[in-house]
């Protein structure tokens, strides 16, 4: 088994690393301030959804592929940017008219959800980066490498689930004072589709 004091030294990386400004965390902050602070938490379970597939890869040693191949980093490389640039699409077409009563979104809680899950799965720099994060806390001495990955992943979830909730929670009191606005609703929106379209390049141009 993994040690306490190991594992409170990488909860305490990872609440770190949760904190420091990145596309998952953003994401969930702009859906959070166009939803509501429910959205934006069904946003966040499906991120860390998304981080118990990376979990499994790095598990199963299947992340090592999207380090050492470059067609596989690419094509998934493509296909999260695409995603990200779909989003921006639907947000500045977006306006007011995208929230119903009393500020509910038209989206329903599975089409929240998935969005996490989707972001998170799509971006290959987060299987490279569990494959290099993760191992840095195991030892073969202590047993099953592949059971300490899995441990090490909730962990990581864990922290990801009590920082991006908060940030969920904060957004989404912001968000319901501006949404008393039409002009505000639909500023939310480009700049959600801004933030979107930002994303997508950044991720567009990793290596």
């Amino acid at each position: 088994m993994i040690p306490l004091d190991t594992l409170a030294l990488f909860f305490a990386a990872s609440v770190a690393l949760a904190l420091a400004p990145g596309p998952d965390n953003i994401f969930v902050l702009t859906q959070s301030a166009l939803h509501g602070r429910w959205s934006g938490f069904l946003v966040t379970l499906g991120l860390c959804t998304g981080l118990l597939v990376h979990t499994a890869a790095v598990s199963l040693g299947v992340a090592a592929i999207f380090q050492t191949s470059a067609l596989a980093f690419n094509v998934l490389k493509a296909v999260g940017a695409a995603y990200l640039l779909y989003l921006a699409w639907r947000s500045f077409r977006a306006g007011a008219a995208e929230f119903g009563e009393q500020g509910k979104a038209r989206l329903s809680q599975r089409q929240l959800y998935t969005r996490g899950i989707l972001m998170n799965v799509t971006n290959p720099k987060v299987a490279i980066f569990f494959l290099a994060f993760l191992p840095q806390f195991a030892n073969p001495s202590r047993g099953s490498l592949a059971l300490q990955m899995i441990i090490l992943g909730a962990v990581f979830m864990l922290a990801a689930l009590i920082v991006f909730g908060a940030i969920a929670w904060a957004a989404g009191l912001i968000g319901e004072r501006l949404k008393r606005s039409r002009r505000a609703q639909v500023a939310m929106n480009r700049f959600a589709g801004t933030v979107f379209a930002g994303l997508a390049l950044r991720l567009a141009l990793s290596k």
